[in-house]
């Protein structure tokens, strides 16, 4: 943890040596989750309601999925440049330190400018606790708290697929950004209004429904079992064939050559 809090305190400070670049990424991070959010909230207003969940429900849900993927861009994004690590050799010399691979991959890249992102999920946050008709207890606040470091683990573990996929291909599957960028869109609504097929894909293959909807519908009222706030336990157990498909990789990873 000491060596990673360093790095994190490079990646600040290199960021810092360009100010302007660091606020305008930021600035441009905040636009595009703005533009999102103004996406639904005209959808909303036009509709005013989306299979039964009104504008306030769908705000807390948005903002659940919404800081879940924003702590994994943050945190998980090393991943992402995985591929070019490869190609250029650069995973080869990670392969002779003495740190393990998956942590120097994710030290390597930290998206801190996402920070705006984060904000803004938590603003919507809460707005949406105070706002929404919820009677917030001790249960249901660590229930959220739960249920945005599941999401957090969820896309984290896409993240690392992704990358596993350049052990055999040597460039990155564009088809991954179905589920991680796409699952962030789809998650802005409740997964159930896509039909009980994708919801049925979103629990037992791809586990969102599991940080991102079953615990909702406790946290609103429409379910009394309090089980449902340990869903999101799903997203760490998911971890578990992430990381084993990465060192099914590793066992075959042949050197680029460059």
């Amino acid at each position: 943890m000491k060596l990673y809090l360093r790095y994190l305190s490079i990646h600040f400070k290199g960021m810092l040596q360009y100010k302007l670049s660091f606020l305008l990424s930021s600035a441009g991070q905040l636009l595009h989750a703005f533009s999102s959010l103004l996406g639904l909230y005209f959808l909303m207003n036009r509709f005013h309601t989306v299979a039964g969940f009104s504008l306030h429900e769908v705000l807390l849900c948005y903002a659940v999925v919404m800081s879940a993927f924003a702590l994994a861009e943050m945190f998980a994004r090393g991943f992402d440049m995985f591929a070019g690590m490869i190609g250029n050799g650069e995973f080869d010399r990670i392969l002779v330190r003495p740190r393990g691979a998956i942590f120097q991959v994710l030290a390597a890249r930290l998206e801190l400018t996402r920070w705006t992102k984060l904000l803004q999920a938590l603003l919507v946050l809460a707005y949406a606790m105070a706002v929404g008709g919820v009677r917030w207890d001790g249960l249901r606040i660590l229930g959220l708290l739960f249920m945005i470091l599941g999401g957090t683990a969820m896309f984290s573990g896409l993240f690392l697929v992704y990358a596993s996929f350049c052990f055999f291909t040597l460039e990155g599957l564009e088809f991954m950004n179905i589920f991680t960028d796409g699952g962030r869109e789809y998650g802005r609504y409740p997964v159930s209004i896509y039909g009980k097929r994708l919801l049925r894909f979103f629990t037992f293959v791809v586990p969102m429904a599991c940080f991102q909807y079953y615990p909702f519908l406790y946290l609103i009222g429409r379910s009394s079992n309090p089980a449902c706030l340990l869903a999101p336990a799903a997203c760490f157990v998911f971890l578990i064939p992430c990381y084993a498909f990465w060192r099914f990789g590793l066992r075959r990873y042949r050197s680029t050559g460059s």
